[in-house]
């Protein structure tokens, strides 16, 4: 046996190296998708430091509450400012994730809901910072359990008004199971999606929404796997309410997050973020003034899917979308499709509508059902059994049965 030390492994050079050889049938360009120590966060008004929080007298009758909330001025009105803590924001500057903040900040004083009965639950990931930067209960969880840890706190307190935060990898790859198990028992909370296709806090590796071909740190010879496409998976776990919106539209993305907040049970909303570090202008085509026009459509319940400024729409050849030019005098405005949330198999269709080049990509609510919540039913359950049978006694039920003293 040679006393020598192991020599440590010559890692590849990190600069000045010619980018490596895609595998044949790729260029340069990535294919496309085909068609079908961070600071504790500031506590809550009211809440000295070391003293047990006061929270609000509970379960009352499920369902989102609408108290109205206590400004930090004394006012009757709180304001952004209050939803806002006193914590550095420690995203890359330009990143996208400022703009759901501010967006979701502004929102929360019109929801008039008292701070003390909001909690924001997060996985891990860059998205996942998001409850320190908000001055309401919350808790930053780990990797891709955030749904389990949502679940769990609603079934036991549904007067609290719970958002979950996640971004693509941590809710669709360690935490691909618990995110379709939330979307099927329909539990009343409201679910922001960043997808930035690509994992920014462990610095550039792929993802499972980056397009095939994608070259990053774990894949330099380009991606092989073929993405997830959120909203066709979450309409495939029997989600009752979807919606896609984009960082860069501030308005349509406050739209989106106040239905998905007024709807009773999972509203989850898929926001479009740009990873200006590792995956810049993944979404451009779609955000950006220069071509937005024609490479989005913006669509909204019973009204004609147009786009480009009311020169374009589309229209149903039997199962296919396909976009029909309203100028040319061969078809008008009454033979594109009109939209209907309700419908799922229409949802169905406009989430296939991904990444093609022929068609626009959709932006709006794409499906919405009136579907109990999971955590209305459990509590009538639990009510009936009650009623049925009485409170009973957690005593009673620990010593009944066959038990033994251990001495």
């Amino acid at each position: 046996m040679s006393d020598d030390k192991p020599k440590k492994p010559t890692l590849p050079p990190t600069g000045g190296t010619k980018k490596p050889t895609l595998p044949p049938g790729m260029g340069k360009k990535p294919t496309l998708p085909p068609a079908g120590g961070t600071k504790k966060p500031t506590l809550p008004p009211g809440m000295a430091k070391g003293s047990k929080p006061t929270l609000p007298p509970g379960p009352k009758s499920p369902g989102k509450p609408g108290a109205l909330p206590v400004g930090g001025d004394g006012s009757s009105k709180a304001t952004r400012a209050d939803f806002s803590s006193d914590q550095d924001v420690r995203w890359c500057p330009g990143c996208g994730d400022y703009s759901i903040l501010a967006t979701v900040q502004r929102l929360m004083p019109e929801l008039n809901v008292p701070r003390e009965n909001v909690v924001f639950i997060s996985g891990i990931g860059c998205s996942s910072r998001f409850p320190y930067y908000m001055n309401t209960y919350g808790m930053h969880s780990i990797h891709g359990r955030a749904p389990t840890i949502v679940t769990g706190l609603k079934s036991a307190r549904p007067d609290l008004d719970v958002w979950m935060i996640t971004g693509d990898g941590d809710s669709l790859s360690i935490g691909g199971n618990h995110i379709i198990h939330i979307m099927r028992r329909n539990v009343n909370v409201q679910i922001i999606m960043f997808n930035n296709q690509i994992y920014g806090l462990t610095k550039g590796q792929y993802s499972p929404t980056s397009e095939v071909g994608k070259v990053t740190k774990s894949t330099p010879f380009g991606s092989l796997d073929h993405p997830f496409n959120p909203i066709a998976l979450v309409l495939g776990a029997e989600a009752s309410f979807v919606a896609r919106t984009m960082d860069r539209d501030p308005k349509h993305m406050k739209d989106m997050l106040q239905q998905a907040h007024d709807y009773r049970g999972t509203g989850f909303v898929e926001v479009y973020q740009n990873c200006n570090i590792f995956n810049d202008g993944a979404f451009f085509q779609f955000t950006e003034k220069e071509t937005k026009n024609e490479r989005a459509i913006f669509f909204e319940h019973q009204k004609p899917l147009v786009y480009a400024g009311g020169t374009k729409g589309l229209r149903l050849n039997g199962f296919r979308l396909e976009s029909i030019d309203l100028e040319n005098g061969n078809w008008g405005i009454d033979d594109c499709l009109v939209y209907d949330e309700t419908s799922r198999d229409l949802a169905g269709i406009m989430s296939r509508v991904y990444w093609r080049p022929d068609l626009p990509q959709p932006f709006g609510v794409f499906y919405r059902e009136d579907r109990p919540s999971y955590d209305d039913l459990l509590h009538k359950q639990v009510q009936a059994v009650i009623e049925k049978s009485g409170k009973g006694s957690l005593e009673k039920l620990l010593s009944e049965g066959d038990t033994w003293e251990v001495h």
